[in-house]
């Protein structure tokens, strides 16, 4: 069993059949990317792992637990964290501004406009504020404003974020969408360092195959809502479907 568990996901919208049983299992303390075309399904599939959209039929469990019919709020006290594809910060806040958040969140369990101004009096929220920035080599940047961030550095700071909150299993899509190659680089080092000193699981849904095969163990591929392959990079490079899938060319003989 692993740390996250699909089984037999389906949904459909209206008359398109989005996902088609798929079976997913992800070993804890892996990377496991998830691929494929446009329109494979991939984002539907991590919509449903964070109760964004509840599929028509099948199952989704983390460490044992169904995240089926909990809101997100609850899927991230279960311990699931989630980075969009545009990183979501706060612009108008500095950056450590926007590190108080979570660390308040996960002291407290919860989050309101109420307590935004005690944050910066809170010694202890500061500190642990100030050490996450440190974690992400931010501290430099911590008073400047979080929209004047180069891209590579607000995926940097939602990734601080997110791990503020001392997830266990985080979900990635499509990180380095819209980066410069340098920052791609930076991001691929970053999630290598994070996999290597923390006891978390990290799944990513991601285009660029640079990413995919430098950071993941395991990789499924997804066509057409429904798993096509899954395997290791060394083998999926090859794989007559993956070509197929990708490049249109046949696998028949």
């Amino acid at each position: 069993m692993g740390i996250l568990e699909v089984r037999d996901v389906s949904k459909r919208f209206g008359g398109l059949q989005a996902l088609g049983d798929v079976n997913l299992s992800v070993a804890e303390r892996s990377v496991h990317a998830i691929i494929g075309p446009n329109g494979a399904g991939k984002s539907t599939l991590l919509n449903c792992l964070v109760g964004k959209l509840i599929p028509d039929t099948g199952s989704v469990s983390f460490e044992g637990q169904s995240v089926l019919g909990r809101k997100p709020h609850e899927i991230n006290q279960m311990g699931i964290s989630r980075v969009f594809q545009t990183p979501e910060i706060f612009g108008d806040l500095t950056v450590l501004e926007n590190m108080l958040i979570p660390c308040f969140a996960h002291r407290d369990g919860a989050f309101d406009l109420s307590a935004y101004a005690n944050m910066m009096s809170d010694t202890e929220i500061v500190d642990r504020a100030e050490h996450a920035l440190s974690d992400m080599r931010m501290a430099d940047k911590r008073h400047m404003h979080a929209a004047s961030l180069s891209r590579g550095d607000k995926r940097r700071l939602e990734i601080g974020m997110c791990l503020a909150q001392e997830p266990r299993l985080l979900l990635l899509d499509e990180p380095t969408a819209g980066m410069a190659r340098a920052d791609t680089n930076n991001t691929i080092d970053l999630l290598r360092e994070i996999k290597e000193t923390r006891p978390i699981t990290i799944c990513i849904i991601e285009h660029d195959m640079h990413v995919v095969f430098s950071l993941a163990e395991r990789i499924t591929v997804l066509a057409q809502g429904t798993p096509l392959v899954e395997d290791t990079p060394d083998r999926i490079k090859g794989h007559p479907k993956v070509r197929e899938a990708y490049l249109g060319e046949s696998s028949g003989h």
